[in-house]
């Protein structure tokens, strides 16, 4: 199975390809998520669940293997019983700290707004 989606277009060139490039990465379910809660703190599988809560512990594994496999989360493995498995982000993923904050503001500012005007309206024409 592959673990990684494939990427949305061949080559990022041109003005605003860097913008594209780059949610490309952190762009799908959860993984804006995942990668806040992983900003204050290394966490277990199960605290990163629970914090989220939800997604499925599927879909949470393989969004936590995409973004290891760009190298934004480090997977740590502690050989023993049961296994201990922790999520930290990586150098280059905390250097997302500043652009996260500013979707968080920016989400509470006009996304969560945006979004529940949306519901009403769609909730009033399935009526």
């Amino acid at each position: 199975m592959d673990t990684v989606k494939r990427n949305r277009y061949p080559a990022y060139t041109g003005g605003a390809c860097p913008v594209e490039a780059s949610l490309e990465l952190f762009s799908g379910k959860g993984k804006g998520m995942i990668l806040y809660h992983l900003l204050t703190e290394t966490l277990r599988f199960n605290e990163l669940k629970r914090r989220i809560g939800c997604l499925t512990q599927r879909m949470l594994t393989k969004q936590l293997r995409e973004l290891e496999a760009y190298g934004l989360v480090h997977r740590k493995v502690y050989p023993q019983v049961p296994p201990k498995v922790e999520y930290s982000l990586t150098k280059t993923g905390r250097t997302l700290q500043p652009v996260l904050l500013a979707l968080k503001q920016w989400g509470e500012q006009h996304a969560l707004s945006i979004l529940a005007e949306k519901n009403a309206s769609d909730s009033n024409t399935t009526k």
